[in-house]
């Protein structure tokens, strides 16, 4: 915490970097306040080795088609440091002949920079909103050596947030759930259990505004996650640091527990009987043998970037099971955990955290190593080498592939990544509101119950009606960013109050048996299972919409299945063609079918007409002789 207090006073921006195209050397650091490298000037070019990659996230893949864009993203810890650098970068092109005071090295029609802000605290449509406007008076001075106005940018934004704490109203500026579920409808719930089961998931669309806000407005959507959630999101490493580094490869062998988890391999793991102590798994064995000598377990801390894998990771599931124990067994098994601890002096350990007092109260996790609330929100997604990217840059791609990446929620506007599809889970057009599920047993497991989908149209009904005024629109409780939030929060306390009663099969039937059986392998089930969270116990188990089924349900159902099914919409498809082609063949029919009965009935009248006329006799005589002589 003490490290957290000098953060405050520092003020939360490390860094403002431009970034600009080089047409020789490409994207490159063209300055930066303070220097990134201490013993460099503020005009170096040279970056940190965990860094090599901001050049390439700062200037998007394609921003030459747009004039101006955001992005969103993050950077690994830098070496002393353990926490996620936050990345937000405003990106606009101007005309070369537009410019004051041109330099030799511009030779391009067009100069295309990017105004950055690396901060410790996740405040993105904060910093945007602020770094949007510095941005825009910078280009407009016309020339880019004029950097004084950045450094009043890194003073003014140091100066106004130092030492405030980090609140909803300042992280969720600029998310809006209400614009994803207008957008997304009933995906959205199957996008939030898709992250629960720390799944493969990639975001795709351009520009990179609406990707990042599409993937972050997700993230929102968990409690505590983007205030404590993400500190851990960003630990990897560049692909040469891996390969050269023997140490770090032997490091993270040990994270090939954690990859490749087949969806058919789900099962719940055996219950160790009472009274046996679970053997030690064969990884923690093996290394303890390497070392020479038993070893007591470290107490936990966050993972650091030279490792995936925690001794915590090691832990026979069984130790987590889902199986409630007596709080008499709870002390015993507390205080032989203290014993076995080999700990600094000073340091508490404890099993259980001690009580927060207030709603609003968060304290450090003992497993986690996340800041929680009393609920032990947020879930431990984000760590252990599950990564939240919200934009990869194409020098990335790599890490879609890296054995020590066990999954990640990233966003990507080059069409590469969503090409090669066995590089992940889900792909979720985020243009199109499509989410592409591969497997078809996961798209089984993420198949919404009748409860989900009462949850899902509950939303989607409060968002969507009372639209008229557009100047009312989005601003009252009921339907609001903040009301949206809440009920996801209700529907997680709940999902985590049923999983602790005891022949809670009933209670979790609504949740889908699947699902339940999926979530409770992963890694953020299984830490915030190892602790008790006295919170809870207010929290009422079962299902926000559980109860009986109804004719409303069939049809919720039914609408559901042809909206989202590749059968249902192929019926849908066919229906509309079919309604399509009737109206227009009975239209043509009409017109066809109506003039030709007019043409019969015209000429059946003429007919008519023509029989009702007497014969006209004429009076020549010469008529009355046969045309041709008839010779005897």
């Amino acid at each position: 915490m003490e490290s957290q207090g000098r953060d405050e006073q520092k003020g939360p921006v490390l860094q403002i970097v431009v970034v600009g195209f080089h047409h020789k050397k490409g994207c490159q650091v063209e300055f930066s306040y303070p220097p990134l490298m201490p013993d460099e000037g503020h005009d170096s070019n040279l970056l940190p080795d965990e860094w090599k990659y901001l050049p390439f996230l700062a200037l998007p893949d394609g921003a030459h088609n747009y004039q101006e864009d955001t992005v969103y993203f993050h950077l690994p810890p830098l070496s002393g440091d353990l926490k996620c650098v936050y990345g937000v970068s405003c990106y606009r092109q101007i005309e070369a002949k537009a410019l004051k005071v041109r330099q030799a090295d511009v030779t391009r029609e067009t100069v295309q920079k990017s105004v950055c802000v690396l901060s410790r605290v996740p405040l993105y449509g904060l910093l945007q909103a602020k770094l949007q406007l510095i941005t825009h008076a910078y280009f407009e001075e016309k020339d880019f050596s004029q950097i004084s106005i950045l450094q009043e940018l890194y003073d003014h934004i140091n100066g106004s947030l130092r030492g405030s704490a980090v609140d909803g109203s300042q992280v969720y500026l600029g998310l809006s759930p209400r614009d994803l579920i207008l957008h997304f409808r009933h995906k959205v719930l199957i996008l939030f259990k898709l992250i629960l089961l720390e799944k493969k998931v990639l975001f795709y669309v351009s520009p990179v505004n609406r990707l990042v806000g599409a993937l972050m407005t997700v993230l929102s959507l968990f409690p505590g996650m983007i205030e404590h959630g993400l500190v851990d999101s960003s630990h990897y490493r560049p692909k040469s640091s891996v390969s050269e580094d023997p140490g770090l490869v032997e490091s993270v062998s040990g994270a090939e527990e954690f990859v490749s988890v087949s969806v058919s391999d789900i099962t719940i793991p055996p219950v160790e009987p009472e009274g046996e102590v679970p053997a030690p798994p064969e990884s923690l064995s093996s290394t303890n043998g390497t070392n020479g000598g038993n070893q007591h377990l470290k107490p936990p801390s966050r993972s650091s970037p030279e490792s995936s894998e925690s001794d915590w990771e090691t832990l026979d599931p069984s130790v987590l099971e889902e199986g409630s124990k007596e709080s008499a067994e709870v002390k015993e098994a507390g205080s032989e955990l203290r014993d076995a601890f080999d700990s600094k002096p000073g340091t508490p350990i404890t099993v259980q955290p001690q009580a927060v007092t207030g709603q609003g109260g968060v304290m450090q996790g003992l497993v986690s190593g996340l800041e929680e609330d009393q609920y032990g929100l947020p879930l431990a997604i984000f760590t252990k080498g599950y990564l939240c990217l919200p934009y990869m840059a194409l020098q990335q791609h790599h890490l879609l592939s890296d054995v020590t990446v066990r999954g990640f929620v990233a966003g990507a506007t080059n069409i590469l990544f969503r090409q090669q599809r066995h590089l992940s889970d889900a792909i979720v057009e985020v243009e199109e509101a499509l989410v592409q599920i591969h497997d078809p047993e996961l798209r089984k497991i993420l198949s919404l119950t009748t409860a989900d989908l009462r949850f899902a149209d509950y939303l989607v009904k409060h968002v969507t009606e009372n639209r008229d005024d557009v100047f009312l629109d989005g601003t009252g409780w009921e339907g609001g960013d903040e009301w949206i939030r809440a009920q996801f929060t209700l529907y997680i306390h709940s999902l985590l109050s049923s999983t602790l009663q005891q022949d809670n099969e009933r209670l979790l039937a609504d949740y889908g048996p699947p699902f339940i059986a999926a979530w409770k392998i992963t890694h953020n089930y299984r830490v915030w299972h190892s602790n008790q969270h006295a919170a809870m116990a207010a929290i009422t188990p079962g299902h926000p919409f559980q109860g009986q089924y109804s004719v409303a349900d069939v049809k919720l159902r039914l609408s559901h299945s042809v909206q989202n099914s590749e059968r249902g919409k192929k019926i849908g498809n066919a229906m509309m063609t079919t309604s399509r082609s009737m109206v227009q063949t009975g239209k043509a029919v009409g017109q066809s079918v109506g003039g030709a009965l007019t043409s019969a009935k015209s000429a059946m009248s003429s007919w008519f007409s023509n029989l009702a006329q007497p014969a006209v006799m004429s009076n020549d005589p010469a008529s009355l002789e046969p045309s041709a002589e008839v010779k005897p």
